[in-house]
């Protein structure tokens, strides 16, 4: 797996408390319940610190789905794209 891909899917099972969450490119607030716009905010943080990134509000308010987030990240951390 991906590690940006690995460290996402273990930064959602920790902040909805799901084990059982499986991460893709086109998944989005809609599949998880509990991805509401407070944790939103706490998954921004969560992810920032994790992979040592900072995102500007433009650019979080332009994420559709978990796949622009990787995509983000990488581009944040000089990797080639994953998607």
């Amino acid at each position: 797996m991906d590690p940006i891909y690995a460290g996402l899917t273990e930064i959602f099972r920790d902040l909805f408390g799901d084990e059982t969450i499986r991460l893709g490119p086109a998944t989005t607030a809609a599949d998880i319940p509990e991805w509401d716009s407070f944790q939103h905010i706490n998954l921004v943080v969560a992810v920032e610190m994790r992979f040592g990134v900072k995102f500007g509000t433009l650019e979080v308010e332009a994420l559709r789905n978990v796949g622009d987030l990787a995509a983000l990240i990488a581009r944040k951390q000089g990797r080639a794209n994953i998607a």
